[in-house]
């Protein structure tokens, strides 16, 4: 796990690095960051955006319930819109939550009046992300 953690913290320090910290050799952490890969518990490597310096002022979180009947639907329609940078199904308030990143409050509203126009979501709810705390 401790792997794990470092590599979260930062995707692109080095093996060595990351064998120095850990008090093992880097060959070790090679061999388990490979198998971690492997067993498919490494699924793939990203990086961290910070959205206003790309001027996007408004990063949002939006919870969607849909009919039962129109679920499916509504999750193929929206994995197509290149406005949601992350989908998931999700328990709890809300059937779907999606990740987007606006420019402005104004393009976020023109997004959610979209979002009430698809056939089968039924509400709408919006939270706006002011902080990234960790």
């Amino acid at each position: 796990m401790a792997v794990i953690k470092e590599l979260l913290r930062n995707g692109r320090k080095s093996f060595v690095d990351i064998a120095v910290e850990l008090n093992v050799t880097e060959t070790a952490i090679r061999k388990r960051v490979k198998k971690m890969e492997k067993e498919g518990i490494i699924i793939r490597y990203s990086v961290e955006i910070n959205p206003r310096e790309l001027g996007f002022g408004v990063k949002a979180l939006i919870g969607l319930d849909t009919t039962p009947q129109k679920y499916l639907a509504v999750i193929q329609n929206l994995k197509k819109n290149d406005q949601i940078l992350s989908l998931y199904s999700s328990s709890g308030d809300h059937m779907i939550m999606m990740e987007c990143w606006f420019e402005d409050d104004e393009k976020l509203y023109d997004f959610l009046e979209q979002l009430e126009k698809i056939n089968g979501i039924i509400d709408v709810c919006p939270t706006i992300i002011t902080e990234l705390i960790k």
